[in-house]
């Protein structure tokens, strides 16, 4: 259990630290201070000492090096139970350092305005990190405080036990310091990658930072917490915010970013209705109410008590036809909200104040976004599946072509079946789906479930499949089912079987030369 008799306090960010400093000397601890921080401390009253007095060795160059001394490190590094470090500490004059205070230069802040790498390597600290590193390796005796929201905690301790610190409080600060310097160091790593790579790098340093604790898991009996990126890197779920509603649960959040990433990829009114992650309806028209209501018809069984996406601000008509009757809903996200379209949802009496509602704010283009999936002992790493079609690429391969409304239909279901879990079936009529078959093992099977979900809407309606057709059954199944039109990408052995079936229903088809799997 270290008392702490000195503390050394070096911060960029000044949010709290003269309290806290004033604290200390309350307690008769003597501080130690360089440049701003000493400047802001002695400018509130409180006597500190420099550390280049304590050293005997002024700033260098530029104030590039103000900490980095061996009187510095070597008192926060000795072991206070070594007799011999203790006798070489007092043979050099070391003063000892029982507490770190730091906080970095904000690297991050700075590499997101237009700099140069010369002006952001200037941002990116040296003393601050290796101070801290000394003191959360040396924890048994020494504190390291990284962040501000550290103080009052600390401070309350201190007081309580009269300077002393218990040895598990220092662990968890030390913990703390180091996630804090991985993280700065892998900021810093990675800017400097991207100034010559642009591909997938040799090493992968993860770092997010905690949003919250989340009600449970997948499942009630599983603990869950909500991590976001540090930055903004477009407009993302992470730095959506919730304006009404019960805390979002594991699987409100997976269900309202599938939503988002739909929704965010149509120009004209958009409306996705999830469940599951899934798309179970979805529309376009020239009016978002229009949108959402083709959305909800989509499949209204299975719409109840699901997460909402659009694409345009909220207004009143689209609020309205959100909460009539017979609709149930769990989450909205969206761009933004009329005022009075916002008080609609809020005050739905049948949902009470349970709806969660997010805004995003406009939405901005992705930048750099991989896509990474946790597996045993590892991670797999890919682009993003952006790029959804190439107009060049897009082959009819039957005796009909498509009419040009079947051809709008079919592009607008091929967007929402990239979004659908493998194998995935589509269909949809009038920008509208009416159908989806999902997740099965068999692309025959998750036809059947899209034309039995669609029921006599099958009738005219197209069919957008995210991979080829192995074998011709499913579009047998679609051919029976009254389906005018497919989208898929092409490229099976069968594909000239395939087209003899479409072309005996008179079924137009157009091939793409590119799949979207789902997994």
């Amino acid at each position: 259990m270290p008392e702490v008799k000195r503390a050394l306090i070096s911060v960029f960010n000044k949010e709290g630290v003269v309290d806290f400093a004033r604290g200390l000397k309350d307690l008769g601890i003597e501080i130690l201070s360089t440049g701003g921080t000493a400047k802001v401390l002695k400018g509130a009253g409180i006597s500190v000492r420099d550390v280049s007095e304590y050293t005997g060795a002024p700033p260098m160059l530029e104030g590039r090096v103000k900490t980095l001394h061996p009187k510095v490190h070597a008192a926060i590094l000795a072991l206070r139970d070594k007799p011999a470090q203790m006798e070489e500490v007092e043979k050099h004059g070391v003063d000892l350092i029982d507490m770190v205070v730091v906080n970095f230069y904000p690297f991050l802040d700075v590499i997101q305005g237009k700099v140069k790498v010369r002006e952001a390597l200037e941002s990116i600290d040296i003393g601050g990190p290796t101070m801290l590193r000394a003191a959360a390796k040396n924890f048994p005796y020494v504190a390291a405080i990284s962040s501000p929201h550290q103080y009052e905690e600390v401070l309350e301790e201190l007081k309580k036990n009269n300077r002393f610190l218990s040895e598990d409080t220092c662990l968890k600060l030390a913990a703390r310091a180091f996630q804090e310097i991985s993280a700065y160091d892998s900021f810093i790593a990675e800017y400097l990658r991207r100034q010559r790579e642009k591909g997938f790098p040799e090493i992968i340093n993860l770092s997010f930072r905690k949003k919250g604790d989340l009600r449970y898991g997948e499942n009630p009996h599983q603990r869950g917490a909500f991590y976001g990126e540090w930055i903004e890197r477009g407009t993302s779920l992470s730095f959506a915010r919730k304006l009404s509603g019960k805390e979002l649960s594991f699987n409100n959040l997976l269900d309202l970013d599938a939503a988002l990433r739909i929704v965010r990829e149509f120009e004209e009114p958009a409306a996705v209705v999830i469940k599951h992650t899934n798309p179970c309806g979805a529309g376009c028209a020239d009016s978002l109410s229009e949108a959402f209501k083709k959305a909800y018809a989509g499949d209204p069984l299975s719409a109840f008590g699901s997460v909402v996406g659009l694409n345009k601000t909220v207004d009143v008509s689209t609020a309205e036809e959100m909460t009539s009757e017979g609709t149930f809903i769990e989450g909205i996200i969206a761009p933004d909200y009329e005022e009075e379209a916002l008080e609609i949802l809020k005050n739905r009496r049948k949902w009470g104040k349970s709806v969660r509602i997010l805004k995003t704010g406009p939405f901005l283009p992705q930048i750099d976004e991989w896509d990474m999936k946790r597996i045993g002992g590892g991670i797999v790493l890919q682009e993003v599946d952006r790029c959804t079609y190439e107009a060049n690429n897009l082959k009819v391969v039957t005796r009909r072509r498509p009419t040009q409304e079947e051809m709008d239909d079919l592009l607008f279901g091929w967007i929402i079946c990239k979004h659908v879990r493998s194998n995935a079936i589509v269909l949809t009529k009038d920008k509208m789906v009416v159908g989806v078959g999902a997740g099965q093992m068999s692309r025959v099977d998750s036809c059947f479930m899209a034309v039995h979900k669609a029921a006599d809407r099958s009738k005219g309606s197209v069919l957008a499949s995210d991979a080829f057709f192995p074998f011709p059954d499913a579009v047998e199944e679609a051919g029976r089912a009254g389906v005018t039109a497919i989208i898929q990408p092409g490229g099976a052995l069968r594909d000239e079987k395939v087209i003899e079936v479409a072309n005996r229903y008179d079924i137009a088809m157009v091939f793409t030369g590119m799949r979207h799997f789902r997994h």
